[in-house]
């Protein structure tokens, strides 16, 4: 392997940083993004509707036995 130049080591090194400030920026943009919990709700609606139907008919419908047994 040739042994590189300093200023070859510093542009490698440079480079990188541009690189890695590149992939930090976009990683933010997408932690944004996953944890904005509104933008969450409002694309699956649906799902979290019929969520809450079965959670509140389970609940229901464990009410109504214990009201029997007792």
């Amino acid at each position: 392997m040739a042994q590189r130049s300093p200023a070859e080591i510093r542009s490698s090194i440079e480079a990188n940083r541009a690189e890695l400030a590149v992939s930090l920026e976009r990683l933010r943009g997408e932690v944004a993004r996953v944890t904005d919990w509104r933008a969450q709700v409002e694309r699956h609606r649906t799902q979290l509707i019929a969520g809450a139907a079965v959670v509140g008919f389970a609940i229901g419908i464990r009410m109504l036995r214990r009201r029997g047994r007792g």
